[in-house]
């Protein structure tokens, strides 16, 4: 698999998870022996390639009266190899935002010059919970390639035809297997990490959670919640399918300048803020009915896809243990007693 993803640096860019002072980051790689293959969860999720932390839209000269504009290039072929299911799943969720009834060229582009290599989850962290918001840690959904973990090796499957044509045409690092070996291996992988989880125990039910937020906007819970949560914004910009931004113009000199993109964060206060000064989201309770709103009800109903898919970062860093999970299971409860 070294040599593969090695050969893939001599006309693609490889980015990949590498291993940094205990925290795995999605980075350009030059030299394959640097990926990490066995890690749970990076501590950024990959949609930065796709959507980037901070991004120029472009630049602004002016010259003996004369604006110009420049836009930045943006990248050309490109691998982003080691996707976890949960990633893949939040990739497709952010599609319809960014390549919807608005196209995003930034996006879209870099989008159209990626092929994604998935790989199977080798163990299940103590956040994870995936397999209850209808994924799973082997599955394939949303990969160009999708790669399962068997011990050593590793079973690769060609999702898409851009897959199946790289390995084809890269066929001397693989052997052939069967439809029936691939699904054996996958069931039984599934079945094993399944058993892994330790995480709170219930299982979801989120077409119920979503009709009952449907129904109620205005309950007592997000006032409660909101007594907890300290704003930070953490939750959001670790998620996978978080996309508020920001746009900012930048002057270096009165001449020239750029117009940058950066991430932004619902739970911020001055988020919402309008210049007239009126806040739709003035206090914490709403920023917070916002989050969770958006994640059951809001992304679904816009593009059929729940905007939570498991992957445990909000979980594993909030200060406060707002943890999505019991948040489900407490909406659950309350659905089922309305």
């Amino acid at each position: 698999l070294v040599q593969f993803l090695q050969e893939l640096t001599k006309d693609r860019i490889l980015i990949a998870p590498v291993r940094e002072h205990e925290l795995v980051s999605f980075s350009p790689v030059a030299d394959a022996g640097k990926v990490d293959f066995t890690f749970q969860n990076s501590f950024v999720p990959p949609k930065s390639w796709f959507f980037p932390q901070t991004e120029q839209i472009f630049s602004f000269r002016i010259e003996d009266g004369k604006y110009e504009l420049s836009a930045p290039s943006l990248p050309g072929g490109t691998v982003l190899f080691g996707v976890h299911p949960c990633d893949l799943k939040s990739i497709l969720a952010l599609d319809p935002v960014f390549d919807g009834k608005f196209d995003d060229n930034y996006y879209c582009t870099r989008r159209k010059n990626t092929i994604i290599i998935g790989l199977g989850c080798q163990s299940v962290g103590r956040n994870c919970f995936c397999f209850k918001v209808g994924g799973g840690p082997l599955e394939s959904n949303g990969a160009d390639i999708f790669l399962t973990p068997t011990g050593g090796d590793f079973l690769a499957e060609g999702v898409t035809n851009q897959g199946t044509d790289l390995i084809n045409k890269h066929s001397r690092f693989f052997s052939d297997s069967s439809a029936e070996q691939v699904d054996k291996e996958k069931r039984e992988g599934t079945d094993r990490l399944l058993k892994q989880s330790t995480g709170l125990k219930g299982d979801f039910n989120l077409p119920k959670v979503k009709a009952f937020l449907d129904a109620n906007y205005e309950i007592p819970y997000w006032e409660d919640l909101s007594y907890r949560c300290l704003g930070c914004g953490i939750c959001t910009y670790l998620c996978p399918t978080c996309h508020c931004f920001d746009i900012n113009d930048y002057a270096r000199s009165g001449l020239e300048g750029e117009r940058i993109r950066c991430w932004d964060s619902c739970q911020f206060k001055d988020f919402t803020l309008m210049a007239g000064g009126h806040n739709p989201r003035p206090s914490k309770k709403e920023r917070v009915r916002n989050r969770f709103m958006h994640k059951f009800k809001y992304h679904e109903d816009r593009y059929n896809i729940f905007g939570c898919v498991g992957c445990g970062r909000c979980v594993q860093k909030c200060p406060v243990n707002i943890d999505p999970r019991k948040i489900i299971l407490d909406l659950q409860e309350v659905a089922g007693n309305d």
